[in-house]
C-alpha cells in the first residue's frame, strides 16, 4: 500500500497561490514515495472523516493567511494578515485525527505556526523590526542559516554536505555544537511561547527566531492513547522554511519528506 498523505488546500482566498504552491507539495510527496491527497477546505462532516480514514500522514502547508490572534489570546497587530477560518478548521481536524491515531505530521511555515497555537502556544505577529529579512520569498534559494540542535530528529535528517562552514564559537556560546543549515525563508510571523509537548530544535543565529520545533518525546503529551506502544516516538516536526521549494537542490529537504512518507508507511502497515 502506498502511504497516503493528507494535504489541505492552502487557502480559500487566493486561488493563484493554491495553483502555484499545491502542486509543489504534492510533487515532493510523490517523489518521496507517497500519495498526496488534496483535502479541499470545504470538506466537512462524514466526507472528511471518510477521507481521513484512508490517510496515513499529514503535511500542513504554508498559506498567505495568518493564524487568528484571538486563538492565542492576543490583540491583532496591524501587520497580521486576515485569518482563514476554513483553513484553521481543517488544520485542527487533521491534527486531532493525527493525535488520535498516531499519524506523523510535517508542518511547514503557516502549518508550523498553527501547530504551535493548537498546542497552546503563541506567535510573534511581525518580524519586520528584526535584523534578518525573513520575508525573502521563493526567489531567494538561501536566505540565512538555521542552527539545528544536534540531539534532535531534525538533526538526524540534515545532510552533512549542506552544512555551512563552521564558525568558531564564542566562548560560552550556546551555539558551539549546533549544525548550521542554510535555508530559504518566506514568513513574517514565527513561534512565540512554545506549545505544550513541543521543543525548539532550530533558531536563526542572527536574531534568535525559532525556525523549527518537534514533538518532545520525553513528555509524550501529543498522544491520546499513550499506553499504546505503536504511538511512542510519533513523528511531529514543524519547520519555518519551505523544504518543498528546495526539494531538487537540498538532500535535507528531500529527507524531511522521505521521513514523513516512511513514518506514514508504518502507520499504513499498522
Amino acid at each position: 500500500m502506498t502511504p497516503r498523505i493528507a494535504i489541505p488546500v492552502p487557502t480559500t482566498r487566493d486561488l493563484p497561490y493554491n495553483q502555484r504552491s499545491q502542486p509543489v507539495y504534492a510533487r515532493a510527496i510523490a517523489l518521496s514515495g507517497g500519495e498526496p491527497v488534496e483535502i479541499p477546505l470545504t470538506t466537512t462532516g462524514t466526507a472528511l472523516k471518510e477521507v481521513l480514514a484512508t490517510c496515513h500522514g499529514v503535511c500542513l502547508p504554508g498559506s498567505p493567511a495568518d493564524v487568528d490572534p484571538a486563538l492565542y489570546g492576543a490583540e491583532r497587530d496591524p501587520a497580521t494578515a486576515p485569518a482563514d477560518e476554513a483553513r484553521e478548521a481543517m488544520d485542527r481536524a487533521l491534527l486531532e485525527d493525527a493525535q488520535a491515531h498516531g499519524k506523523p505530521v510535517l508542518a511547514i511555515c503557516f502549518g508550523t505556526q498553527f501547530l504551535n497555537v493548537w498546542l497552546g502556544g503563541t506567535l510573534v505577529q511581525d518580524l519586520t523590526p528584526m535584523p534578518v529579512n525573513h520575508e525573502a520569498g521563493s526567489k531567494v534559494a538561501i536566505a540565512h542559516t538555521a542552527l539545528v540542535a544536534p540531539a534532535s530528529v531534525l538533526a538526524s535528517l540534515v545532510d552533512a554536505s549542506e552544512l555551512a562552514a563552521e564558525v568558531p564559537p564564542t566562548p560560552g556560546s550556546e551555539f558551539g555544537d549546533y549544525l548550521r543549515l542554510p535555508i530559504n525563508t518566506s514568513h513574517h510571523q514565527a513561534v512565540g511561547a512554545l506549545g505544550q509537548g513541543l521543543r525548539i530544535v532550530a533558531r536563526c543565529p542572527d536574531d534568535g527566531v525559532i525556525e523549527a520545533v518537534e514533538l518532545d518525546q520525553s513528555q509524550q503529551l501529543f498522544h491520546v492513547e499513550q499506553s499504546q506502544a505503536a504511538h511512542r516516538g510519533q513523528f511531529v516536526l514543524g519547520v519555518q522554511w519551505h523544504p518543498e521549494r528546495s526539494f531538487d537542490i537540498s538532500a535535507t529537504s528531500r529527507a524531511l519528506f522521505v521521513r514523513l512518507v516512511a513514518e506514514s508507511d508504518a502507520v499504513a502497515r499498522r
